[in-house]
């Protein structure tokens, strides 16, 4: 069977950071919902102990959102909002039975919310995490707002993980995306149906129109 036609969405290294965010994203929620849920304590000895678990949490969470502010830096060009999202949205339910809408580029509405709901989520979790960090940070803060901090830090968290649990079903249900972050490749097909302004782009970047000489 003749191979498909290649382009590359993603570099090693941008592999690496992702999955160094999906790692410690597992790591963070499962110890996390240990902390959260009595009945999930069990959950916290994915990392030994549970007394590992509660000094390993917080420091998991910075590398977790260092690693996404990696991403941010990278991507978010790619993830402003654009006039061609209003029709993505509109026609949402020819999404889910898998038509494409528009022509999108790099990333498409749901991909941008995604990404812009994660950076949100995890910005408030560094925040409320930093307050209720004991030994370090707590004791610099009342108990009203230590209080407060658990609140946003909680529902945070549930926003991220349900936010996460999309993305990872959206990753699933096209075909093609895992191959993408795994080896970094797409298929031709692949770009031109999902992402046509992207796959143009990269063509005109390899191809770039020649301007016509002028004579004398």
């Amino acid at each position: 069977m003749k191979k498909p036609q290649r382009i590359q969405r993603y570099s090693a290294p941008e592999r690496i950071n992702h999955w160094l965010v999906a790692i410690c994203f597992v790591l963070a929620a499962v110890s996390g919902l240990g902390f959260f849920f009595p009945s999930f304590n069990w959950l916290m000895q994915i990392m030994g102990t549970p007394q590992l678990a509660r000094i390993l949490h917080p420091f998991i969470g910075v590398v977790m959102f260092v690693a996404f502010l990696l991403m941010f830096f990278r991507y978010w060009r790619h993830n402003l909002l654009e006039r061609n999202d209003i029709l993505w949205a509109k026609n949402i339910h020819k999404i889910a039975q898998n038509e494409e809408v528009g022509d999108t580029g790099r990333y498409n509405f749901g991909q941008k919310c995604v990404f812009w709901a994660a950076i949100l989520s995890l910005v408030l979790l560094l925040l409320s995490g930093v307050a209720i960090w004991r030994p370090w940070f707590a004791g610099y803060f009342s108990i009203p707002l230590i209080r407060l901090a658990l609140v946003v830090h909680s529902v945070s968290a549930v926003v991220l993980i349900v936010v996460i649990m999309v993305h990872v079903y959206a990753a699933l249900w096209v075909k093609g995306t895992i191959t993408a972050m795994v080896e970094g490749w797409v298929s031709v097909s692949w770009a031109k149906r999902h992402h046509p302004r992207w796959y143009r782009s990269l063509r005109e970047q390899q191809n770039p129109p020649r301007q016509h000489e002028k004579g004398p």
